[in-house]
């Protein structure tokens, strides 16, 4: 239990970075939608779509991307899952991805490793990016339909789309809020998000959101 305790502590430590440095900072709002279809009881398909409204004062462009998963649970713990995304950036360069990803479960602790291929118009050449994620989901009552979710989740660049571009670590990504599972198929959710794109030379540009999400399943 102290260990666990302490992961939590560190998870919501990790939600409200301080600021080591001057940072660029917008407020933006993210509305997450999915709907989901299971082929059998262990594979399933998902189709996720995202909208992220941003002011554009940093830089940052409106977005919209649509995913198709296909997850397959290997045992209680453990789901592998594969997607091909399409992303619109508005007034950037759009961007086809290629992701699989990890996701396991151990008690409230919760994790996820993404890998993702990334094809972005008019760039050099094919972006390589993977991003650990670390979180707890904590139960508020006895029926378990509603949540407390937190994580913070790393952004490492192992190749650029453009030669001579960033790497490394590149950016992270924390939040915290609530889930409710209202049926068997339809679940909402509410989070505070925050989003830090780490700047060589120049203001990191963090973007502060509440994120909505939406989530049926078939």
């Amino acid at each position: 239990m102290h260990r666990i305790s302490t992961s939590f502590l560190a998870i919501v430590a990790l939600c409200f970075p301080a600021a080591a440095q001057a940072t660029d900072d917008d407020f933006e709002l993210w509305v997450n939608p999915s709907i989901s279809f299971d082929l059998d009881e262990d594979t399933g398909m998902e189709i996720e779509t995202a909208q992220r409204f941003r002011d554009g004062g940093n830089g940052r462009e409106d977005t919209y991307f649509a995913r198709l998963w296909l997850n397959q649970q290997l045992n209680d713990t453990v789901t592998i899952a594969g997607a091909f995304e399409r992303r619109i950036n508005d007034g950037g360069a759009n961007e086809t991805r290629l992701i699989q990803q990890m996701s396991t479960r151990h008690g409230i602790l919760r994790t996820r490793l993404r890998l993702e291929q990334r094809f972005v118009d008019d760039a050099d050449r094919m972006g390589l990016r993977v991003r650990p994620r670390v979180g707890v989901a904590i139960p508020l009552d006895e029926a378990e339909r509603w949540t407390f979710d937190a994580d913070a989740e790393l952004f490492v660049t192992l190749r650029s789309n453009n030669v001579g571009g960033d790497d490394g670590l590149t950016g992270m990504r924390t939040q915290i809020g609530l889930s409710y599972e209202l049926n068997e198929r339809l679940s909402l959710s509410a989070a505070y998000l925050r989003d830090q794109d780490f700047e060589d030379g120049r203001p990191d540009t963090v973007g502060h959101a509440p994120i909505i999400g939406v989530e049926y399943s078939f």
